[in-house]
Parts: C-alpha cells; sequence; structure tokens
C-alpha cells in the first residue's frame, strides 16, 4: 500500500466530486432557476473512507452499497479510473447525466447496488450476502472466492427501523462477508446527533455476533498521543461533545488554540504541544479523526482476517477539508462562488484545469501504474450474464372449485416433483406466511435452506405434522421472520444474483396483501434495480372475510399499476394462472432493448417483476380451455369470457375473484338486455401500460398503433355500458370508460372492511350480482331485471 498515493487519490476525489457540484449549482445554465444540490459536506466526511476502500481493500468480487450522499466520490472514481465520462459528471444532475444517487439503470458506471432511500441499500448487503451464500451452496455453483458485500453508511441511516429488521434476520441466518462502514460524521440533516448514541447502537451490533471496530483517531492524532501530554489531549478529544467539536471545527485553528489553551493551557507538556503546531497545523490535527485518515481505514480494513459481520465505526467531520467543515447547516449547505475560488487555490487547481483527472499530481506515471494495479478495477466492468433457463409446460386445469393460491400452490408442487432447471433454480421466501400462502407442499420436498444442516424434531420423535421442516444447505426455501421489508430486500438481493454473481435464480415470495404496503419502500427499491422476482399477494381484499379490516387489501391493485418495473396480475381461474405463471417465469429472465411490441405495444422485451393478487375463495372452474384468444388474452390482460353481440348494451368487466358474481348477473340480465358481454380481466396493469403506450406512438404519427384493450372494446356499439367490478379500489378498472368513451360504473371497495361471511361483504360493498344488477337497472336506460 502506497501511503502517498492514496492520499493523492483523496485530495483528487475530494477536489472532483466538489467542483462536479458546484459546476451544477453555480456554472451551469439552470433552466428552472432552483437549487441543484449534491451534498458537498456529506461527500467530504465519505472520501477518505472511500479512498482506503477502493484503492487499497477491495476485490473484484466484492460488493459495494455507497451512501447515497457520497455519490459525487463514486462517480469522481470512477471518472478516475476511466469508467465514467466528463460529459456526463458535467451534467450531475441533469437529464443524461450521472445521477444524484448511484443508480445501476441509470448510471454508465460500475454501481452494484442502486441506493437513495436511507437504509435499504445498507440492509440489502446483507441480504446479498445471504444469497451468496445460498448459491455457494448449491452443487450447480460455479467455483469462485466469496465478495464482502458492504455497505457504506450514513450514521443518521441508523435511525431507520428496516436496519435493525435485517440485523436480527441476518443473525438468523448466520451472516458473514458482510461490511457495515458507518460514516460517523455526528451530523443529520436537521442538526447534531444526540451525545452516546453510538454506545447503544454498539450494543445492539455485538448482540447480533458483529465485530464492531472503532475508527476514531487518525495516524496525526495518534502521533500526537504519543507525545508528552498526548494523553490529556486524547482525554480532552473524547470527552468535547459532538456539537462543540463541530463547532470548534468550523471556526478553524486560531479558535481551536485559544479553547484547548483555555481548557488545557499552563500544564507543561500540553501547553508544549499545542505550541509546536502552527494555527493551521493544529486545526489539520483536531480533525485528524480516524475517517478522515486514508492510512487508518486502510489499516483498519487490512486488518480483518475473518469472515464475521463487521461493523466500522469512522469518526469522520462532515464538509472535511472544505470552508463549510463542521457547520450544522452544511448538510443541504454548498460552497458560495467565493469560498469555491479560495478553496481552489488551497487545493492548488489551476483555472482551466477543474475537470482533468490527474491535475495537481506531480508524479503522474507513477500513480497510473498504481492505478492501474488496484485490485477492485484489474477485471474491468464486474457485472455478469447468466443463460435463460428453459420454462416447462405448466398446465393445470381442474373439475372441483379452486382458489388461485391453492392454484399457485400446486403449481409450484408440480415443479417440486419434477427435475427442470426451472425448479432447480427456484428460491422461495415468505415472512412467516409459509403455510398460510400454500407454499408448504413446495418446503416438503425441496426444504429449507440454512448453510448447516439442522433436522427436523417433529420428524425425529414421529409426530404427525404436515409440515416436514428440514434445515440443509440444498435447501430452497429461506424463512423470514415478520418484517416485510425483509422479504422484498431479500427478493430484491436474489433477483440481482444473475447480475451480481453470474448464477441466474428465480426468486419467488408471498405475503398477506395487505401487507405488501408495509414493505412498498424496499418493493419499489427492488424494482428500481431492475431486480426479477415474483411476489404473490395472497390472500387479497374483502373477500378474505373473516379476518376482518386489518387483513383485508384495498389498494394494492392500484399499487400494481403504478409501479414501474412490475407487471401485476390478478386472475380469476386456475388455468388462467397456469399460463400466466408459464409467461412470467420467461419474463422475469428478459432482458431486451424494450421496443414495444406493435400486438399490445407492452416492452415485454425488457422483462421485470411479476406481481400476482390471489385469492383464498375456491370458486367454479370453467371448462378446459386451450384456443389462443385465451391464453394470449390471460397474458395480455384481458379477454371476452362472453363476447358481446353487435348491439351489445351492457358489457362487465371484472378482475380476479369476482368472476363469478359478475358471471351470474350478466346470466340474469341477459333475458332483458341485448348481447350482453363479460370481459375477463387479468391485468388492469397491462392493459393500462399497452393504451398508453399506443396513445403515444399515435400522437407521434403511428396511426395505426393500437393496443390490447383498444382492440377489445373497438366493436362495442356507442351506446354501450360498461360495469366494471373488483374486490379491490374501482378506480383499478374505472378508466376502461376512456378507451372507446362509453360510460362506465365502477364497483368496488373504497373503504375499510370488517369481519363477516363473503357473502355479507360482497353485499355490504356492493360488489355482489345483485349490486351489479341494482347498478345497470338503476343507471342505464332498458328493460328493467
Amino acid at each position: 500500500m502506497s501511503t502517498e498515493h492514496l492520499k493523492t487519490i483523496e485530495q483528487r476525489l475530494l477536489w472532483l466530486s466538489h467542483w462536479m457540484i458546484h459546476n451544477a449549482n453555480h456554472i451551469r445554465p439552470k433552466e428552472d432557476g432552483i437549487k441543484i444540490g449534491g451534498h458537498q459536506a456529506s461527500s467530504a466526511s465519505m472520501v477518505s473512507i472511500m479512498t482506503a476502500l477502493y484503492f487499497s481493500v477491495l476485490k473484484p468480487e466484492d460488493r459495494v452499497a455507497v451512501k447515497p450522499h457520497a455519490s459525487p466520490i463514486f462517480h469522481a472514481i470512477q471518472y478516475l479510473m476511466g469508467n465514467q465520462t466528463r460529459e456526463k459528471i458535467e451534467n450531475f444532475r441533469g437529464l443524461g447525466g450521472v445521477q444524484s444517487y448511484p443508480s445501476r439503470t441509470k448510471d454508465i458506471d460500475d454501481v452494484d447496488f442502486s441506493t437513495g432511500s436511507v437504509g435499504l441499500g445498507v440492509a440489502i448487503s446483507s441480504f446479498a450476502s445471504l444469497i451468496q451464500d445460498y448459491i455457494a451452496a448449491k452443487s450447480w455453483a460455479g467455483e469462485g472466492p466469496l465478495g464482502r458485500m458492504i455497505a457504506l453508511v450514513g450514521d443518521a441511516e441508523l435511525d431507520e427501523g428496516n436496519v435493525y429488521e435485517a440485523l436480527q434476520e441476518g443473525w438468523k441466518n448466520d451472516l458473514r462477508n458482510c461490511w457495515w462502514i458507518i460514516d460517523y460524521n455526528r451530523q443529520s440533516l436537521d442538526g447534531i446527533v444526540r451525545e452516546g448514541l453510538f454506545d447503544r447502537v454498539e450494543k445492539i451490533f455485538d448482540a447480533f455476533g458483529w465485530e464492531v471496530v472503532r475508527v476514531k483517531y487518525g495516524a496525526l492524532q495518534r502521533a500526537a498521543f504519543a507525545e508528552p501530554g498526548g494523553d490529556r489531549l486524547r482525554q480532552w478529544i473524547d470527552d468535547c461533545s459532538n456539537q462543540e467539536y463541530s463547532a470548534l471545527t468550523f471556526m478553524g485553528g486560531a479558535v481551536w488554540r485559544k479553547r484547548l489553551m483555555d481548557d488545557l493551557g499552563d500544564q507543561g507538556d500540553v501547553t508544549a504541544l499545542i505550541d509546536r503546531r502552527s494555527d493551521q497545523e493544529l486545526a489539520d490535527l483536531m480533525e485528524n479523526l480516524g475517517g478522515n485518515c486514508t492510512e487508518t481505514m486502510a489499516e483498519a480494513f487490512a486488518a480483518i482476517d475473518h469472515d464475521r459481520p463487521t461493523c466500522f465505526l469512522a469518526y469522520t467531520i462532515k464538509g472535511w477539508g472544505t470552508p463549510i467543515a463542521g457547520h450544522k447547516d452544511n448538510h443541504g449547505g454548498l460552497m458560495n462562488k467565493a469560498q469555491m475560488t479560495e478553496w481552489q487555490q488551497h487545493m492548488g487547481v489551476a483555472e482551466g484545469d477543474e475537470w482533468e483527472p490527474f491535475a495537481t499530481v506531480r508524479d503522474v506515471a507513477g500513480l497510473k501504474a498504481f492505478l492501474d494495479d488496484v485490485p477492485f478495477f484489474a477485471r474491468g466492468r464486474r457485472r455478469y450474464a447468466a443463460d435463460k433457463i428453459d420454462v416447462p409446460s405448466i398446465d393445470l386445469s381442474s373439475d372441483r372449485d379452486l382458489s388461485t393460491q391453492m392454484a399457485f400452490g400446486k403449481v409450484l408442487d408440480d415443479l417440486s416433483k419434477g427435475d427442470s432447471k426451472l425448479a432447480e433454480r427456484i428460491v422461495t421466501t415468505s415472512p412467516d406466511v409459509t403455510g398460510t400462502t400454500n407454499l408448504g407442499p413446495w418446503v416438503n420436498r425441496r426444504k429449507l435452506f440454512a448453510r448447516t444442516a439442522m433436522a427436523d424434531a417433529f420428524i425425529e420423535h414421529r409426530i404427525p405434522s404436515t409440515a416436514k421442516w428440514e434445515f440443509t444447505p440444498e435447501g430452497q426455501h429461506i424463512e423470514l421472520g415478520i418484517a416485510e421489508m425483509n422479504l422484498f430486500l431479500l427478493l430484491g438481493a436474489a433477483g440481482l444474483s444473475h447480475s451480481l454473481f453470474g448464477e441466474r435464480l428465480i426468486p419467488i415470495g408471498t405475503v398477506y396483501d395487505p401487507f405488501v404496503c408495509r414493505g412498498l419502500d424496499a418493493l419499489n427499491y427492488a424494482c428500481y434495480q431492475d431486480a426479477r422476482f415474483m411476489i404473490v399477494g395472497t390472500p387479497s381484499g374483502v373477500t378474505l372475510a373473516p379476518e376482518g379490516g386489518a387483513h383485508q387489501s384495498i389498494g394494492t391493485p392500484l399499487i400494481g399499476m403504478s409501479q414501474d418495473g412490475l407487471a401485476a396480475f390478478e386472475p380469476a381461474f386456475a388455468d388462467e394462472l397456469a399460463v400466466i405463471m408459464e409467461w412470467a417465469f420467461d419474463y422475469l429472465q428478459r432482458d431486451g432493448e424494450g421496443d414495444p411490441d406493435e400486438r399490445t405495444w407492452l416492452r415485454d422485451e425488457t422483462g421485470g417483476s411479476v406481481y400476482l393478487r390471489l385469492s383464498t375463495n375456491p370458486i367454479e372452474q370453467p371448462v378446459k380451455r386451450a384456443d389462443e384468444d385465451f391464453r394470449q388474452g390471460a397474458i395480455d390482460g384481458a379477454y371476452w369470457l362472453r363476447k358481446p353481440g353487435p348491439n351489445c348494451e351492457v358489457v362487465i368487466a371484472y378482475q380476479g375473484v369476482v368472476a363469478p358474481e359478475a358471471i351470474k348477473a350478466a346470466g340474469e340480465l341477459a333475458g332483458n338486455r341485448r348481447d350482453v358481454g363479460v370481459l375477463a380481466v387479468t391485468s388492469a396493469d397491462r392493459l393500462n401500460a399497452g393504451w398508453t403506450a399506443a396513445q403515444r406512438a399515435r400522437s407521434r404519427g403511428n396511426a395505426n398503433a393500437c393496443s390490447h384493450i383498444e382492440q377489445l372494446l373497438g366493436d362495442l356499439p356507442a351506446h354501450c355500458k360498461l360495469i366494471t367490478v373488483i374486490d379491490g379500489h374501482p378506480a383499478t378498472l374505472a378508466w376502461l370508460g376512456g378507451v372507446a368513451g362509453h360510460q362506465t360504473i365502477p364497483l368496488g371497495v373504497e373503504h375499510f372492511g370488517q369481519t363477516g361471511t363473503i357473502g355479507d361483504l360482497y353485499r355490504h360493498f356492493g360488489i355482489d350480482a345483485a349490486s351489479i344488477i341494482e347498478k345497470v337497472n338503476g343507471l342505464t336506460p332498458g328493460r328493467r331485471v
């Protein structure tokens, strides 16, 4: 390790990151007239940590989640290494420029994990380590070293509850090869962190089996402590409050001297220690905390010789090395033009050389040679690709009443009995609802994952049980505690396995549908990274009648429609579900360019994740269907269950488990209203996406663009009325009237549910057959039923 080169790199990164932010806020023309931002102070406090990490410790197999507000440092690193362009860093936070926070999908440089919503990047590192262990335990996995999953953590991120949920789950799963490096600058957006907070946090880490490494003093401070009187200086630093230390840092060397002399002067050795240093040298000493010293951080990292999870508490100065260091307002603050001009002179950067990667470097050839040998960058871009897995035919029909949740369990059970590669790569997970979401048969056959085998005591003692829960390294189910954030973070990590580890997994998670909302931030985060997984929300709606309003989902269909990167389905019948799941297993693996399919105007070639909203209510199944209109319609989002005639007066469009009510109402209406049609909607999400995409295409000159729903509704007469019905929010289907200008009467659930029978609640919320008929009678012209 070259301490001199690390210091040079640190200063280059400090300048480039801050100039990037300054350019965006004070030089680049502004169209909106608002602050661009960029977090100069938060970047400065991380620069020494990141320099030591990336240029002395990391190996290509390691993965890093960068603190969101340190994004400029990350991009400066990539620019210095030739992996980022000047054009993009000049356009920081602009359209097409480097992103505010590291993004796997928006940035061109080597981002391992997207970050932005604080706390989530921290936690996903632990789940990525778990997935790495899961893959390594399998016979089909390739050989290779295990990497460290590392999170660069802002100290305020420790306020996020999901961090502690992840700590507990990590302990339960024997977490290893995970580092969390905490930038302990003791300042957040609104002020100074409470005194002694980390004493409490450290005990939490210790309780969950982590090694905690405090990195408090830099090399200058440790050298000063070895001088006569140094022990008293160290004690003063330890006793000084966070707020006082920050204020003194901002005021500078002369104020440091006065304060130290007031508190420690006239004590011989201590006075001499202070007097031996100029004001600038004294400021450098007092601000040389461990996290602001590349040499100290590199030594701390190199000292770890085990795979236990490790937390580094790196004391830092927020805004270190800049004129705004230590000021309590510096989180959102920026250097003004005058401050930047003065600081540029201090940094020795000549006018016109602001963007030069090696400006101010004395030994350019020596530094370039050093950079060429940095292990982390030796293999270039570290994203893998994995072959697609063939999807076997999935056929499921029934001559008995069946719920979609039961059908889902049957599909997985059938796969578990076979030896397909798809079944081999499926990994299931659930937050303590495995049995009640019909994953039980799959788990009984494919077992639970643990790095160390653990037998089921009930089996050993021959106690009858439907659950045969044996833990083994070959297991294919990861059982989680009741924390939905952990569920979606695990799905996110597993859904990136092909890119992070070069091995494709097909992750499937189940959760009670209302509690999709409990993990919504992590779901959005997983989709933002373009992770690939299937999430099954079941049971759903007021159809879960006995459970009451706390367990009855209402708005989740709208979440499915609005969430980017997630194709949402709500089938009514088992054969629909089978068709959709077969398609979905392939869709999860697609990685095309995204040109829309002119048949539907959906961007299916890009692929994505899939959300299935299912039910526990067994309903009568249709006769076996094999026609292409049905199969393709179920995938595209809708098909005619009962085709309307040319003089159709009423169409009932339903989604999901209310199918029997719609069918019954249509049968009773048929004798009094002409040519009644029934539209089976399996995905309002895909219908709506195709419709809006086709409209965009037409507005840009493609007059022939026509979406799937436009084709389905295009032949309906103008006087036809649409009745939409769903066990969910009526807005899910209410927009159908806008497709071709038909009057629409949307039925659904708008208020919290309650306990009762399914019939009671369907009547109460007006989504039963009688309510459908009532709306037709009362709101449309024609003969009453």
